[in-house]
Formats: C-alpha cells, structure tokens, sequence
C-alpha cells in the first residue's frame, strides 16, 4: 500500500508539472519563433538574475510555511495558522518591495556592468514588480502544500502559464514588435502580469479556505517575533543554499558569451548558439526530469518518516528504486535523443541545426537525471549541510569547467554540455557518499551491464524505425517513436525485475 501510495502521489503531481511543463516548452517554442535565436540568448542570460533575486526575497520559504502550517494543522490550530500568514505576508512583502527598488533603480548598472548588454535594461526593470508578487505567492503556496492542498496552486501554476503565453502573442502582434530589445522586454513584462494573476488567484483560494477554518479560542497565539523566528530558522539555510548557486549559476550563465567572444566569435553568434543550446536543446533533453522532481518532492516526506521510525529496510529499498528508475529515464531519454537529433529539433523548434546540440545535451542526461533525485534524497534525509556543501562544489566546479572549456575556440559552446557532464557526475557520486553514511545502498555491476546493451539494442530500434518509416506524417512518426523508446525501456526494467524476484 505504502508503495502504490508513493506511485499515486507521484503520478499526480507529475501530471500537474507535466501540464505546466509542457505549457514552459510551448512558451519556449513560441519565444524562439518570436525572438529568433539571438532574442533568446539574450532573454536566456537575464532569466538568471531574475531567480538570483527570486531566491532573495522568497528562497526557503514555501518550504518553512508548509512545515509550520503543517504542525499547526495537525492540531486544529487555525487561530495561528492565520497569524502565521499575516506574519509571513506583511514581512516578506517589505522585504520584496525593498530588494525590488534596489534592482530597479540599480538596473542599468546590472546591465551594463554585470550583464554587459546595455539592451537588458528594460527588462531587468521589467522584472522588479514580479518579485513582490513572487514572494507573496510563496508565502500561500507553502500554506496551501501545508494544508495538503497541494492541487490549488498546480492549476493556478498552469493557468497562470497559459495567460502568459496568451499576453506575449498578444502583446508582440498588438505593437508589432520585432525590434530584440523591446521584443524581450515585452516577453518579461507579461512574465510579471502572470505572476500577479497567480498572486492574486492564490490570495483569493486562501481567503476561501481561511473561511472555512474553525477557531478554537482556547488555543493560545503565539507571539509574532516567535512565529517570524520559527520561519526564518527554516528558510534561511535553505535560501542561502539556494541564493549562493543562483549566484555560480548566474555567474556560469553570464560568462559564456565573453568567453566564447574570447574564443574568436561574434557576439551576435554567441547569443545564437547560447540560444540553441540553453534555450533549445537542454529545454529537449532535460523535459523528462519534471518526473524526477515530481518523485523528489514526494519522496522527502516517506523518508523523513521512514527515518524517524528507524524502518531501515524500506529506506534502503526506497532509494535504491528511485535512483534506478531515475537512471533509467535519462538512458531512455539520451537513446531517444541519439537516434532522433535531426528530428527532435525540427519537431519542436522547426530548425534543422540543432542536431549536434541536442546530442552533447543529451550525453549527460542519465546521469544528471540520477543525480537530481539525490539531493531530494538527502534533503529527505536530513542533510541540509551535505546539500549547502555540495551544490556550492558541484557550482564551482561547473563554473570552472565552463570558463577553461568555453573559451576553446575548437570546443565553443559544446564545453556547457562537457561541463554538465562532469558537474553532474561528480554531484551524483558525491551526493551517494553522503547517502551511504545513513543507509546502505548498492547496484551490481550486472545490472549496469544490461541496461548498457538494452541502450544499444534500442538505439538500433528506433534509428532502423526512423530510416525506414517515410516522413509523410512527420509528427505522428516520431511522436510515436519517442513513445516507443519510453515504452521499451519501462517494459525491459519490469521484465528485469521479474526475473530477479523470481
């Protein structure tokens, strides 16, 4: 039962980020039609700052809400649940009002000085209202996860991706733009129109919810400053670890085209092949690990409570399958992308020149996908520290990678796929380490040999079924190829599994 209710929650909630995923990659596919491909290496190094600071003003507290919200619900006590959002609302809203001015009026030095694009201004001031209303959002989710109302903001999340992209084709047809620099200011204008509908949207469901709460006024209500410091002892770490490798990521992000400038390319070429690469090859190759995080977030819970009941057999059993199943999706994932490059691109982007991107992404996948799961597992596990310690390695790692890689004129832009590669890989077994010190954890040698020829057979397959089938219904044909690679690896690690249980 524990195992089918770990599979069910995790289905649901991959559904939800599968929707509101799949509503990113069309936003994706829209902005490299809109933007063309500089537009979107210009749109893809401001991105960056604008989680830098995101993490800033909200970074650990959909987390801190939920778990307190959580200890409260369990005892009736919406007297506090109530003080507890007031609390964290008033709070972060001047702290967000505060850090948004600072960008606002800072944005030209951010452009000029930091990004080196004066084009980026606009945007950048675009961005600062969205923080407010990002901060505010966190503030409700976490209230709601906490409540175990998970689904409110999942269909706010998409509705809320939907109107966005609905505002940006709106926008660029109604004013005609086609100018790069207004262009990527309108698409950040309507990011921060979205996030004030989500906002809003949220605010409302709360006020709904809250209505229904029954106030038991014999509890006693705790003091603000408690409420605040009980929040802040849990977001803090948390956005720390997260506000330092916005900061790498950003740095990494933001030292590409000066590098691959320094290599001998044009500018304008850099932006273009930082677009495909960031903006189109990983969006194809990395779509998948919307599954990994649906799992991660369902798999913190379960092993905090396996962990805390010392039930050391189903934690173990836990890990070791979810590693597995998460190795398996990014072979899966990598084969596909191996025998289809040409028509992957041209599927999604419409682009014929995005097969030798699409493959050096795809190389890193099945081990990037095992170690995304890892840091869930050990956050599951309690090892904040571990994680703070390790991302800010793995970071400095990559960051390094990318400037010596990047700025070789032979290698150019495919050293973001090398450093992937070796970042990831470094992640996955650093992370296991810190994982094996609380449970044990192995995968026979056999195992990794099989799923090596498995990946071999299937690439067979499906490269023999792209040659042989005619390209007269483009879609449907590699649409089902891709099922069919999905589909044979789910099939071969059931058999597997069979076969060893037998």
């Amino acid at each position: 039962m524990k195992l089918d209710s770990f599979y069910k929650n995790t289905l649901i909630l991959t559904l939800s980020n599968l929707t509101t995923g799949i509503l990113k990659f069309v936003f994706s596919i829209i902005l490299s039609k809109d933007l063309g491909a500089e537009g979107l290496g210009l749109y893809s190094i401001v991105m960056p700052i604008y989680d830098l600071f995101c993490f800033l003003v909200c970074g650990g507290l959909v987390i801190a809400i939920s778990r307190k919200t959580a200890i409260l619900t369990s005892n009736n006590d919406y007297l506090n649940i109530n003080k507890l959002l007031k609390v964290a609302l008033f709070s972060d809203m001047l702290w967000s009002i505060f850090v948004a001015l600072l960008v606002f009026f800072n944005a030209s030095f951010i452009s000029t000085y930091i990004i080196k694009d004066a084009r980026t201004i606009y945007s950048i001031q675009a961005i600062c209202p969205a923080l407010i209303f990002v901060a505010l959002s966190a503030v409700l989710k976490g209230y709601f996860y906490g409540v175990e109302k998970a689904k409110i903001p999942s269909y706010i999340d998409i509705f809320e991706k939907a109107v966005r992209i609905t505002v940006v084709i709106a926008i660029i047809d109604l004013f005609m733009l086609k100018e790069v620099t207004t262009t990527v200011t309108a698409v950040y204008i309507a990011l921060t129109m979205g996030e004030f509908i989500s906002f809003i949207m949220l605010y409302v469901a709360y006020r709904y919810f809250r209505s229904k709460h029954r106030i038991n006024n014999s509890i006693k209500s705790e003091g603000s400053g408690q409420i605040l410091f009980d929040m802040l002892t849990v977001a803090l770490p948390l956005c720390l670890n997260g506000f330092l490798g916005s900061i790498l990521t950003t740095i990494s992000t933001l030292i590409i085209p000066r590098r691959l400038v320094s290599a001998g390319i044009d500018y304008s070429e850099a932006l273009s092949m930082i677009g495909k690469f960031s903006g189109m090859a990983l969006n194809i190759t990395f779509f998948p690990i919307i599954i990994i995080a649906s799992m991660a977030t369902v798999l913190v819970p379960e092993l905090s409570k396996n962990l805390s009941q010392k039930n050391y057999y189903a934690l173990e059993d836990r890990i070791t399958e979810v590693i597995r199943i998460s190795f398996l999706l990014g072979l899966a994932t990598m084969v596909i992308c191996l025998a289809l490059p040409n028509s992957l691109g041209q599927l999604f982007f419409g682009r014929a020149d995005l097969a030798p991107y699409i493959v050096i992404a795809a190389i890193s996948c099945p081990i990037s996908y095992a170690a995304a799961v890892t840091f869930g597992i050990l956050s599951g596990l309690g090892k904040q520290k571990e994680i703070l310690i390790n991302s800010m390695l793995i970071s400095i790692e990559e960051l390094i990678l990318l400037y010596i890689l990047t700025g070789m004129k032979s290698i150019n832009i495919y050293g973001y796929g090398i450093a992937l590669l070796i970042a990831n890989a470094t992640s996955y077994f650093i992370n296991l380490k810190d994982i094996k010190k609380t449970c044990y954890i192995r995968f026979p040698f056999i195992d990794i040999v099989i799923y090596t020829l498995f990946s071999v057979l299937f690439y067979l397959i499906l490269k023999i079924i792209n040659n042989v089938v005619p390209n007269d219904l483009f879609m449907i044909k590699n649409a089902a190829i891709i099922a069919l690679g999905f589909t044979l690896f789910f099939f071969s690690e059931v058999a597997l599994k069979d076969k060893l249980s037998s």
